[in-house]
C-alpha cells in the first residue's frame, strides 16, 4: 500500500483530476441508466432504448479521432473543464420530455452528450503522465482503471433508484449537479499543471530539408487535421499492436455486451436478480482487481502486465462461458465467483495497456492517439453488437460469446510475439519501468512552419 499512499499523498493534482473523472463517469451512468429505464417505460418498446444508447455511441465512432487531434492541440485542462460545462448544459433540455411524442429530445441529447464526452477522455488520459512522476504511472493508471467500475457501482444504483423515484426531471437535475462538481474540482488544479498540458509538438516535418508550410483553406486544414490525427498511431509500433490488439478484442466486447444478459437468463436461467447479483460481482471484481493493481503493478513492465493481464482474463472469460456445458445445472453461482477473481487480470491488462500507450507517445500527441484509439475500439463494439444482435440464433449464444475469451488470448499472442524487443531490460532507460522503447515526438504538419521548436 505504500505506492498507492505515496501517490495519493504527494500529488494533489492528481487527486483533484482522479476525482472529477469519477464523478463525471457516475453521471454517465446515473444519465444511461435512469433515461433506459425512463425511455422504456414511455414508449414501452426496447428498440426506442436501444437507439438511445446508439445515439450516445456513434459519435466515438465518428468524431473520436478528429476530437483527439483537437484536444492536443487546445489547452487540455481547459478542455475538461469547457466539456463538463457543456455536458451539463446539454442536459436541460431532458426537462421538456413529457412523452412519446418528445422522446426525440432524448435522442438529440444523448448524441450532444456523447460528442462532447469524447473530448473529455483524452484530455483525462493524457493528462495523467503530467500530473505524477514516470515510476508513479502504472499505479495511478490503475486508480484511474478503477473510476468506471466504481462509476458503474454507484451511477447504476442512484440512476435506478432516481428514475423510479422522480422520473426523467429528476435524473437531469442530478445529472447536472455531478458534472458541475466535476468541472469545479478541475478549476482547484494547479496553474503549473495547466500550462503543461498545454503543449504542442515541435516544427512541422520537412521534405528535403524545406519546411512545410502549413495548410491553408478549411477543407485543407480539415484533411491536414484528420492525417494528424490517424498519423502518430501507425508511425510507431507498439502502437500498430495496440490498434491490432484493440480492434481484435473490441468485437469480442460488444458481442459480450450484447449477449452477456440472454446469457445469464437463458442459459444459465437466472432471472432478473441473479443477472443484477453477477453485474454487480463484476463491478465488485473491478474495484478490488484495481486496487491490488495499484499495489502491486509497479513492480512489473507495463508490457507485461498487458499481455498476462490478456492471456489470463481470456482463459476466465473462457471458463464463465463454457462451464455451462460441463455443469448445465450449476446456475449462476460458478459465473459470480469468476466475474470476481477476473477483475484482477483485466485490471492488470488495462493498466499495462494504458500504460504503454502513454509511454509510447509524446505528450504533445497523446490526444489524438488516445481518440483514434478509442475510434477504433468503438467501430470494432459495434461490428460485435451487430454480430450479436443477427447471428446468435443460427450460432448459439455460448459460441458467439466464446470470442471474447478467444479474442483476448490471440491478442495477447499477438502482443507477446511483436513487442518481444519491447520488453528487453536494455530497451528501457533507467527510470522507465514501462519497457518500452522512449517516446518519439512525432511533427504535427497543421503546425506553421516558422513555429520554434
Amino acid at each position: 500500500m505504500g505506492a498507492l499512499r505515496q501517490l495519493l499523498l504527494q500529488h494533489r493534482d492528481y487527486r483533484l483530476v482522479l476525482s472529477a473523472g469519477l464523478i463525471s463517469l457516475t453521471g454517465d451512468w446515473i444519465l444511461r441508466t435512469g433515461l433506459a429505464y425512463q425511455v422504456f417505460l414511455i414508449t414501452g418498446s426496447t428498440l426506442a432504448s436501444g437507439g438511445m444508447l446508439l445515439a450516445s455511441f456513434l459519435p466515438q465512432v465518428v468524431l473520436g479521432s478528429l476530437a483527439g487531434a483537437l484536444v492536443d492541440r487546445w489547452n487540455r485542462l481547459r478542455t475538461m473543464i469547457a466539456a463538463n460545462v457543456l455536458l451539463a448544459a446539454g442536459l436541460l433540455p431532458l426537462l421538456l420530455v413529457d412523452g412519446p411524442g418528445r422522446i426525440w429530445i432524448v435522442y438529440a441529447v444523448m448524441f450532444w452528450e456523447g460528442t462532447v464526452q469524447i473530448f473529455f477522455e483524452p484530455a483525462e488520459k493524457a493528462m495523467i503522465p503530467l500530473l505524477v512522476d514516470p515510476r508513479q504511472l502504472i499505479t495511478a493508471n490503475a486508480l484511474n482503471a478503477q473510476n468506471a467500475d466504481v462509476a458503474r457501482l454507484i451511477g447504476g444504483a442512484a440512476g435506478g433508484a432516481t428514475a423510479a423515484w422522480g422520473g426523467i426531471g429528476a435524473i437531469t437535475l442530478l445529472n447536472v449537479s455531478t458534472f458541475a462538481l466535476s468541472a469545479f474540482l478541475l478549476t482547484r488544479v494547479a496553474p503549473r499543471a495547466e500550462k503543461a498540458a498545454h503543449t504542442h509538438a515541435g516544427p512541422p516535418a520537412t521534405a528535403a530539408g524545406v519546411p512545410r508550410r502549413a495548410p491553408t483553406g478549411p477543407v485543407r486544414r480539415l484533411r491536414s487535421l484528420c492525417s494528424a490525427a490517424l498519423g502518430p498511431t501507425w508511425q510507431h509500433r507498439p502502437l500498430r499492436v495496440v490498434l491490432g490488439f484493440i480492434v481484435l478484442t473490441g468485437v469480442g466486447q460488444g458481442i459480450m455486451s450484447t449477449l452477456f444478459a440472454p446469457f445469464v437468463v437463458d442459459v444459465l436461467h437466472g432471472s432478473g436478480t441473479a443477472y443484477g447479483t453477477v453485474v454487480s460481482a463484476q463491478a465488485v471484481g473491478g474495484i478490488a482487481g484495481g486496487l491490488a493493481t495499484a499495489v502491486i503493478g509497479s513492480r512489473f513492465r507495463a508490457v507485461r502486465l498487458w499481455i498476462f493481464g490478456a492471456l489470463l482474463t481470456g482463459v476466465i472469460d473462457l471458463v464463465i462461458f463454457c462451464y455451462p456445458l460441463v455443469l448445465p445445472d450449476a446456475g449462476v453461482g460458478p459465473a459470480i465467483v469468476c466475474v470476481i477473481v477476473v477483475g484482477l487480470p483485466a485490471s492488470l491488462m488495462f493498466t499495462g495497456l494504458m500504460t504503454v500507450i502513454q509511454d509510447a507517445t509524446d505528450n504533445a500527441v497523446r490526444g489524438r492517439v488516445f481518440g483514434a484509439l478509442g475510434a477504433a475500439e468503438a467501430a470494432a463494439m459495434l461490428a460485435g453488437i451487430a454480430i450479436g444482435a443477427t447471428c446468435a440464433d443460427a450460432l448459439g449464444i455460448i459460441a458467439l460469446l466464446t470470442t471474447q475469451g478467444v479474442g483476448l488470448i490471440a491478442g495477447g499472442c499477438l502482443a507477446m510475439v511483436f513487442t518481444r524487443r519491447a520488453v528487453q531490460p536494455a530497451a528501457a532507460p533507467p527510470g522507465r519501468p514501462t519497457g518500452v522503447p522512449a517516446p518519439r515526438a512525432v511533427p504535427d504538419p497543421t503546425e506553421p512552419a516558422d513555429r520554434p521548436a
